[in-house]
């Protein structure tokens, strides 16, 4: 009887044992599933989250370049009134005197005799000299024409060399290192801008006193510089005019290089330019220049 007893209660416990055994089995495969259902949420997430700030990024960056596109109307706008009162002020109202004198000349010659009248006609002279150096001056800011036939540097050092004589009390050195080689069209108008735009900065942002330029020529990157004595900024503050930074930066990217401006309120301002270049375009850009 205790036998039979202990038998059935035997049978019983491994029954129950069978029962857990299984149940443990469905409680694994369901901590499994459970695991896979997780990792694929994690997946889903991670990809939704990358999704929205990649939205976010392309919204902010539509927004800025919206910004940017604007700016550039008002900085084409500010260069129509800019070039409207220098021609205005320089060689309009030159050659409106000129065009004064040169009906007085004849009053001259019968009045006060030919000595009178050549004295008249030397002033004369000078203030059409003085209208034809401000208007050729103006046409070297707009597109320098020896860009295409000489080259970046001549170009460069005569563009600083008339800006220097224009701005009284600064003083702007430039400095070339390496070969003297030509460059794409484009990419020489493209370094030569981005140094214009760094001088401009210089003069009427910093107030600078010296400005020192430097153009390295490696065997693989046009390097550049412009460094002044100005009043410097804080990088770090945003600012509503720095659409002409950006500018730059979007013009440097272009070439596929780099633009580093570092500055320090009180310190001055550095700008950084790093464009590669290819040799092996160099003969092909010499023979496209023949032609």
């Amino acid at each position: 009887m205790k036998l039979t007893m202990v038998r059935e209660r035997e049978k019983q416990l491994r029954l129950r044992r069978d029962e857990l055994e299984r149940r443990l089995a469905s409680f694994a495969q369901i901590i499994e599933r459970a695991d896979y259902l997780v990792g694929q949420i994690t997946v889903v997430l991670h990809y939704l989250n990358s999704d929205f700030r990649q939205v976010s990024e392309l919204v902010e960056g539509a927004k800025q370049k919206q910004e940017f596109g604007l700016k550039i109307t008002e900085a084409q706008e500010e260069e129509r009134r800019r070039l409207s009162r220098e021609i205005h002020d320089g060689p309009a109202q030159l050659l409106a005197h000129v065009l004064l004198r040169s009906d007085l000349v004849e009053k001259v010659i019968k009045e006060r005799g030919t000595e009178a009248a050549i004295a008249e006609i030397r002033d004369f002279r000078k203030m059409v000299h003085s209208a034809l150096s401000e208007v050729r001056r103006i046409i070297y800011d707009l597109r320098p024409m020896a860009l295409d036939d000489l080259g970046l540097v001549p170009t460069l050092k005569k563009y600083l060399q008339t800006t220097e004589e224009y701005n009284n009390g600064v003083h702007i050195s430039f400095v070339h290192i390496g070969e003297e080689i030509r460059l794409p069209s484009r990419m020489e108008a493209a370094v030569f801008r981005l140094v214009q735009e760094s001088v401009q900065n210089a003069l009427k942002h910093a107030e600078a006193r010296h400005i020192d330029v430097k153009m390295e020529v490696t065997c693989h990157h046009l390097l550049v510089s412009v460094k002044d004595d100005g009043k410097g900024f804080d990088p770090s503050v945003k600012k509503e005019n720095a659409f002409g930074l950006i500018g730059m930066r979007e013009r440097v990217e272009l070439l596929g290089g780099t633009l580093d401006i570092r500055s320090k309120i009180g310190s001055g301002t550095t700008v950084f330019i790093r464009v590669p270049l290819d040799r092996s375009t160099d003969e092909a850009n010499k023979e496209e220049r023949k032609r």
